[in-house]
């Protein structure tokens, strides 16, 4: 449990924000721990000791792994205690094991942590939750603060590439979906990047466009004026009439508006339905 400003609890819903985004502005040391481990109570209470010590100079984030299997997994925790030290949201150190106090003086040398003002920074805007709620302006700002356009981690590039896609600002996007390459980022941009040839299309057909064309643009201009839902129920009558149009692009495009809004949106549960009762 957290005993100061300088010492948080974290979870898997909070990791985003309370040490990845935060981060960026102090360096994050996150303990692994669970209750039955008796190193972790022994190294406890030294790295508390030396957030207090240290005055806000690293927040201390600690994470119960019996409660947070998922994270404690995706960051390759095999045994606890184990700590963690993030900077620019990125791992700059770690060590396993009840280490003595010396160590981790050490290990906080490695994350050039200095001794604070003794207030705790706050905690960046939590992007995910942004996006999840479509502030897509608020997001797009947080996210150029995190430096998303700019060499950042691709995580970050597809979900500015999101909050971008979401105003209909196609050009930036596209670019940025374009220079995410390797691991499961490469597939999620590829799940976007029909999205963004739509958007780009429909702003410079917009004249003497067939009948379906011109309905299968008009879901782009919709998108552009920030109207998801009718985006969503233009591209819905084009597989009406339509279930192969321009060889699935369509459908495509459906795929990566349920990709922006992310699957726990209650318009993606709402029109997947409406989109398997068309296609099927």
């Amino acid at each position: 449990m957290a005993k100061s400003e300088f010492v948080i609890d974290v979870t898997e819903a909070t990791f985003q924000a309370e040490v990845l985004d935060r981060s960026r502005q102090v360096p994050v040391v996150v303990d692994f721990w669970a209750p039955w481990c008796g190193p972790c109570r022994m190294l406890g209470p030294v790295l508390e000791k030396l957030a207090a010590e240290y005055k806000g100079g690293f927040i201390l984030a600690k994470i119960n792994t019996d409660e947070n299997q998922r994270i404690a997994m995706q960051l390759g925790i095999q045994g606890i205690p184990a700590v963690k030290g993030f900077k620019d949201g990125r791992i700059a150190a770690e060590f396993v094991g009840a280490v003595p106090e010396p160590q981790v003086r050490a290990f906080l040398q490695k994350l050039d942590v200095k001794v604070g003002s003794g207030a705790a920074a706050p905690a960046g805007p939590d992007v995910n939750a942004l996006l999840a709620e479509g502030k897509w302006i608020e997001a797009e700002a947080a996210l150029r603060r995190m430096g998303a356009a700019n060499g950042a981690e691709p995580a970050v590039k597809l979900n500015l590439a999101r909050a971008l896609l979401a105003q209909g600002k196609a050009a930036e996007a596209d670019a940025l979906l374009n220079n995410v390459t390797g691991g499961p980022e490469e597939a999620a941009a590829l799940q976007l990047r029909p999205l963004a040839g739509l958007l780009l299309e429909a702003t410079t057909h917009t004249n003497g466009a067939g009948a379906l064309d011109g309905l299968y643009y008009a879901a782009g201009q919709k998108i552009a004026g920030g109207d998801l839902r009718g985006a969503m129920d233009a591209l819905l009558d084009v597989l009406r009439k339509d279930k192969k149009f321009r060889n699935g692009e369509a459908r495509q495009a459906m795929l990566a508006i349920f990709a922006v809004l992310g699957e726990d949106s209650p318009l993606v549960r709402e029109y997947r339905g409406k989109l398997a009762s068309v296609l099927f």
